[in-house]
Parts: C-alpha cells; structure tokens; sequence
C-alpha cells in the first residue's frame, strides 16, 4: 500500500499539480464558454429552433450547435492561452501556432463529443433527454440548453487534459526543451523522494 501510495501520491505529484492547473483554467473556459453561450441565446433565435437542414436526412443543425461551436471557439483560444503561459510553461519551448494547431484538433474532438452529448440531452425521444419538467427553460437555472452544455462539458474535461497533456504540451515541445521540463518536474518533486 505504501509503494502505491508513492507512486500515485509522490512521484506523480507534478501531474496532480499541472491537473490541478489546468482545472483552474478549464473552470475560467467553463465561465467564458456558458457567457458566450448565454449571449448567444440572448441575441440569437431559440436555440432549439433549426438552423441548417440536413440534405437527404432526417438530421438537422439547431441553433444550439451553433451557439455551442461558437463558445467552443471562444473558450477554447482562451484555455490555450492560459494553459500555455500559466499550465504548462510551454511558451518558451515552442512557438504560438506549433501548440495551437494540436490543441484546436483535440479541442475539436471535445467538441464532437459536446455536441454528441448536447445533442442526446436535448433532443426529444432520447432516452438521455434532460425532462422538460424540470428543466422547463422558465429560468436560467431550469434552462435545459444551459444544463446540457454544462454537463457536456464535465464529460470532454478528462479527455481534453490527458491529451493535451501528452500531446499538445509535451510532444510539440523540440528536444532541447527536455531537460527545462525534466528540471521543472524536479523542483515539484520533494527532496528525497524520487
């Protein structure tokens, strides 16, 4: 018990810190991301409503997919930006655009799974579908749109900080950067105990 408790406890604790980071973070994107969505609903049509019929399906693109790509987009060049400076420290081991191109495709692939699960949480006949009962859209706090995007976001945090951990931050990085992390990681590890 007490290897396990070292393995998990001691030699990762630069991973509970840069997690620990990068929730702080996330949580600022969450706040920037349910802003832009909140605006959207504000000034845009019911986002329940259809914006784009799919040709030759049964599908269509809601509002909801548009406000939720939007506040992606917004959020998401927030989080790198902090993630970036603050998270990682990544700014002096590679350039602007060399992180932000593999961060935009795991973001996208958060995205995909937020409108999945938006999309199960909304749409009527799904047995996910948040209860109109409840979630009547009579208030900000009952608004169903509002709660799906929140929960869609607790489901795409896990996956976005594993890879962009091992992936964006860490493989974009050149060889020469190696050791300036491997010091960092020294310095979060406490004496004695690597």
């Amino acid at each position: 018990m007490n290897r396990l408790h070292h393995y998990v406890f001691v030699r990762h604790a630069h991973n509970w810190k840069l997690l620990f980071r990068f929730g702080l973070v996330g949580g600022s994107g969450v706040v920037v991301n349910m802003l832009v969505v909140i605006l959207c609903n504000k000034l845009g049509p019911n986002p329940h409503t259809v914006a784009v019929n799919l040709p030759l399906t049964d599908f269509n693109i809601r509002w909801y997919h548009v406000y939720s790509t939007i506040a992606f987009l917004v959020a998401n060049l927030w989080n790198f930006q902090l993630n970036r400076w603050w998270t990682f420290k990544s700014a002096k081991h590679a350039g602007w655009f060399k992180e932000y191109v593999p961060f935009l495709a795991v973001g996208l692939i958060g995205l995909v799974v937020n409108l999945a699960v938006v999309t199960l949480l909304l749409k009527d006949g799904s047995p996910l579908a948040l209860p109109t009962s409840v979630f009547d859209d009579s208030t900000g706090f009952r608004n169903r749109y509002y709660w799906a995007q929140l929960i869609a976001i607790c489901v795409v945090v896990p996956l976005s900080f594993v890879l962009n951990k091992i992936w964006t931050f860490a493989a974009v990085r050149g060889r020469g950067s190696e050791p300036a992390v491997a010091e960092e990681a020294k310095r979060d590890t406490p004496a004695g105990t690597a």
